[in-house]
């Protein structure tokens, strides 16, 4: 972040981000007397002073650090502001606070634009920390917890990465279908899109609502039919005048459409349509079936038979029965396709990629893997200095093999079986990966 003494606007707001001012290299403490409009949600608040004052702690989001706000009880009722959760937009000015204290900067408020109130017994987010499992029966609020809000910034960061990393490398993107007729991986492990049940629903209700004609009922629109039929030919023969030929011919079209309309409701079946014992999918949406994507490998590669360097990098979902980290129902791939490249070519965009992401993240997000390291993965910092400055070991088929059978003679054990020809499972890819 460039260091200067003037305030950092939001493009599209009158308010200032609080990362523009506690995600400066000194804190904040450079726009000392600074007039500012801030927004966010109260971390924590008290009333201090016997209620003349209250500290806030406010965080908009924009950085997992904490903005310090000082309201007097002259300024607003306190006891409205001070609760976790609570939403304040507030016009200020920005302090250098007295000598030992924690903060380098604080916030003195001025005027409050607004509040969003919260009840303190009913909003479930403490202050506590919280588990995982725990957040995911609050998924709207969760986004305001540190941990999700610190994912979301990471996330965002590697998919601006990725798309930088290939821009800058002369990759085309390329926006693969979401809704596929093909299967790239081969498993079958595939979500299907229909709209055959809920079609069947609205006719099974339909049915219910109003039920079929009986054949008496078609038989007996048909004899009407017939009858207007021979009317208009009888007054047509009398040569009758030319209103009463009308009115004839209109009670006809009247009963042709009500015997239509018949025929047509009687072809309603309940359940999902079946021709030869088997689904009818020529009558769903696309007249045969689809699914959700597994892989945009099949389409991208087409583009790089075209057009040489491409990637695709969106949504892809499996419908794998398995509750690891590792089989996910629904998760975002990047897929690169190079044309006119052979084994090396593609291990060394593999390598530069993985090495660009993990740089960005110590460039661009250390604040927030400096949190993930505190309070999940004390190691995942020194993992991603490591990743980026070390070369990328290369072994052949047959030397990982040798290895893990080397390993295997000296008393590892695998789950899977190590011969020259299996396919490595991932426990063997791990091991191999930590050998080095």
């Amino acid at each position: 972040m460039k260091l200067t003494n003037a305030v950092e606007k939001h493009a599209f707001s009158d308010r200032v981000l609080i990362r523009s001012i506690v995600g400066r290299p000194d804190g904040g403490a450079g726009l000392d007397g600074q007039r500012v409009r801030v927004g966010g949600w109260v971390k924590t608040g008290r009333e201090q002073g016997k209620g003349t004052f209250a500290f806030l702690e406010l965080n908009d989001g924009s950085c997992p650090g904490n903005l310090q706000v000082i309201i007097d009880a002259g300024v607003a009722v306190l006891s409205k502001l001070v609760a976790t959760g609570t939403c304040v937009v507030v016009d200020g000015i920005l302090k250098v606070p007295p000598e030992g204290t924690r903060q380098k900067i604080e916030f003195r408020v001025e005027k409050v634009v607004s509040v969003g109130e919260v009840d303190p017994a009913k909003y479930p987010i403490p202050k506590t920390k919280l588990t995982l499992e725990f957040l995911r029966d609050h998924l709207h609020l969760r986004s305001r917890t540190n941990t999700i809000a610190a994912l979301a910034r990471i996330r965002n960061a590697l998919a601006f990465a990725t798309h930088s990393f290939f821009q800058e490398h002369n990759f085309l993107y390329v926006h693969t279908p979401i809704i596929t007729t093909s299967d790239c991986e081969g498993a079958g492990e595939m979500f299907q899109v229909t709209t055959l049940i809920s079609e069947s629903e609205k006719v099974e209700k339909e049915l219910i609502k109003n039920p079929p004609p009986s054949e008496a009922d078609i038989q007996a629109a048909r004899q009407l039919v017939s009858a207007r039929g021979e009317a208009v030919k009888q007054l047509k023969a009398a040569k009758a005048s030319k209103s009463d030929i009308t009115i004839s011919v209109a009670e006809l079209n009247k009963a042709k459409e009500n015997l239509s309309k018949l025929e047509e409701r009687s072809k309603l079946k309940p359940g999902i349509p079946k021709r030869d014992g088997k689904i009818d999918y020529t009558q769903d949406f696309f007249a045969r079936q689809a699914f959700l994507t597994v892989s945009g490998q099949l389409q991208v590669e087409t583009y790089a038979c075209a057009v040489s360097n491409v990637y695709t990098f969106g949504p892809t979902f499996r419908a794998e029965h398995s509750h690891t980290s590792r089989h996910l129902a629904e998760f975002w791939m990047v897929e690169p396709e190079i044309a006119f490249a052979d084994l090396q070519d593609d291990m060394k965009c593999a390598e530069a990629y993985v090495k660009y992401m993990c740089n960005w993240l110590l460039d661009k997000c250390l604040d927030d893997m400096e949190f993930m390291a505190k309070s999940y993965d004390k190691g995942c910092i020194d993992r991603l200095k490591m990743v980026a400055s070390t070369p990328f070991v290369q072994i052949t088929y047959t030397e990982a093999v040798e290895l893990l059978e080397e390993a295997v003679k000296g008393g590892k054990k695998f789950e899977n079986e190590v011969k020259w020809g299996i396919d490595l499972a991932s426990e063997h890819e791990r091991y191999a990966s930590l050998s080095f």
